[in-house]
C-alpha cells in the first residue's frame, strides 16, 4: 500500500521536481539525464580540463542511489542490451586498431601483455587472502582485477587523440588482459557449477575461445564482403553497427565471449579491408550516443557502501594491482623497446579497472547473482575498488599520456 501511494505521488508530481523525474517514463527520464550530463560535462571539461568520461560518470553518480536516488539500479536492467551494444561497438573499434603482427615481431611485448594481467590477478588474490579473505572469493576478485577497461580506454583515447608507443601498447595490452579476465571468470563459473571439474573448465575455455574466434572472424569477413558495394558511402557505419549487433547477440546466445568476438571482428575487418575500413569514433553519431549512455550508467552503478569497514581490502586491491602491473611493465620495458618514462606512463594508463568483464558475462546488473557462494564482504570490497578505479580511470590515462609522455596534441 505504501509503495502504491509513493508511486502515485511520484506520478502526480511536476516533471521538473525530483519526485517527478523518478516517476517519469524511463526513456524520458534517461533522455533528460543525458542532456544534463552533456551540458555539465562540457562545462567541466572547459573549466577544469576534467575528462569527459569522468563528467558523465559524475552526473550518473549524482542521480544514483549513492546521492539523489533519481534512478535505481534495477531501472537499468531493461537498458542492458543497449549498453552491451555500446560496449561491443567500442571493443570492435579497439580490435580494428590492434596490429597482431606486432606481438609476433616483438615477443617480449606479447610476454608483457600476458604477465602483467596474470601478475595483477595473482597479487590481488594473494593480498586478499593475506588479509583474511576466503581463497575462493579472493580468486574472483583477482580475475576481475586482471583487466584494464577497454571501454574507459577507448573513451579516453577519443578524448585525448594521442599518437605514440604508449597509446599503441595500451590498446593491445588492454585487449589481451580483458580477454584473460573474461576467460578466467567463465572458467571459474564452469568449475563452480560442475564441482570444480578442471577438465570441464578447460574444455569450456577452449570452446569459448574457438567459438568466439570463429564468430568474430565471420563477422569481419562479412563486413569486408558486404561493404564492397558501398565503400565510401555514408551507410557504411550503419552496416558496421548492424553486423556488430548480430555478432554480439549471437555470442550471448551461444554463451561465447562477446569481448573476444568483437576484438577478432575488428582485427579481421582491418586486415581484410585495410585502409578501406574507416572506423569513425564509436562508429558514428549513434555509437557516440550509446557511449554517453554507457558512461552515465557506469556512474549510476557506482557504490561506496561499506568503505569505512572494508577499506583495507579495497586498498589492497588497488595497490596490489598497481604494483604488480608496474613491476612487470618496468622489468620488461627495455627488452621490449620501451623507455623508463614510457614504462611509467603505461603503468598508469593500465590502471583504470571496470566491471566490464562481469557485465558481459551477466544477464543483469545484480553482481551477487553472477557469483553464487562468493563472500559478500569480498564482493563489496571489489565493487568499491572498481568504483574508485573506474571513476578516476580517465584521469590516470590523461596523466599518463598528456603529462608523463606528452603523446597528445
Amino acid at each position: 500500500m505504501n509503495d502504491l501511494l509513493a508511486f502515485s505521488s511520484a506520478a502526480s508530481a511536476p516533471l521538473w521536481t525530483l519526485d517527478g523525474l523518478r516517476g517519469a517514463d524511463p526513456a524520458l527520464g534517461m533522455a533528460l539525464l543525458m542532456a544534463l550530463a552533456v551540458v555539465a560535462t562540457e562545462a567541466l571539461n572547459r573549466l577544469l580540463r576534467l575528462p569527459r568520461a569522468c563528467g558523465y560518470m559524475l552526473v550518473g553518480a549524482l542521480a544514483s542511489p549513492l546521492l539523489l536516488r533519481m534512478v535505481e539500479r534495477t531501472d537499468l536492467d531493461p537498458w542492458k542490451p543497449l549498453l552491451d551494444l555500446a560496449i561491443a561497438i567500442l571493443v570492435f573499434e579497439l580490435g580494428s586498431r590492434i596490429r597482431p603482427r606486432w606481438l609476433v615481431d616483438n615477443p617480449v611485448l606479447a610476454l608483457t601483455c600476458l604477465l602483467e594481467g596474470l601478475a595483477a590477478g595473482a597479487a590481488v588474490t594473494g593480498a586478499l587472502v593475506w588479509l583474511g579473505a576466503p581463497l575462493h572469493s579472493a580468486a574472483v576478485a583477482g580475475a576481475v582485477a586482471m583487466s584494464t577497461s577497454p571501454v574507459l580506454t577507448m573513451v579516453a583515447l577519443h578524448d585525448l587523440r594521442p599518437r605514440g608507443q604508449v597509446s599503441e601498447r595500451l590498446q593491445i595490452t588492454t585487449a589481451l588482459n580483458s580477454v584473460l579476465a573474461m576467460l578466467a571468470l567463465k572458467a571459474w563459473g564452469v568449475s563452480t557449477s560442475q564441482g570444480a571439474d578442471l577438465l570441464s573448465a578447460g574444455s569450456n575455455a577452449v570452446v569459448v575461445v574457438a567459438g568466439s574466434f570463429v564468430l568474430g572472424a565471420a563477422c569481419g569477413l562479412a563486413m569486408d564482403r558486404l561493404s564492397r558495394p558501398i565503400r565510401g558511402a555514408r551507410a557504411l557505419p550503419v552496416l558496421q553497427i548492424a553486423l556488430v549487433v548480430i555478432a554480439s547477440l549471437l555470442a550471448v546466445q551461444w554463451t561465447l565471449s562477446p569481448l573476444l568476438a568483437m576484438l577478432v571482428a575488428g582485427m579481421v575487418a582491418r586486415h581484410q579491408m585495410r585502409h578501406a575500413l574507416t572506423v569513425e569514433p564509436q562508429l558514428g553519431s549513434a555509437g557516440a550516443v550509446l557511449s554517453v549512455l554507457l558512461m552515465i550508467c557506469f556512474g549510476l552503478l557506482l557504490t561506496l557502501d561499506g568503505l569505512n569497514l572494508l577499506w583495507p581490502w579495497v586498498l589492497a586491491i588497488v595497490v596490489a594491482r598497481l604494483v604488480a602491473k608496474g613491476l612487470v611493465v618496468v622489468a620488461l620495458a627495455r627488452p621490449s623497446g620501451l623507455g623508463w618514462r614510457q614504462a611509467a606512463a603505461l603503468t598508469l594508463a593500465l590502471q583504470p579497472m571496470s566491471s566490464l568483464a562481469v557485465l558481459l558475462a551477466a544477464d543483469n546488473f545484480g553482481w551477487p547473482g553472477q557469483f553464487p557462494g562468493i563472500d559478500e564482504a569480498v564482493l563489496q570490497a571489489l565493487l568499491v575498488a572498481t568504483t574508485l578505479m573506474q571513476l578516476s580511470g580517465p584521469l590516470w590515462t590523461q596523466l599518463a599520456l598528456s603529462r608523463v609522455v606528452r603523446e597528445t596534441a
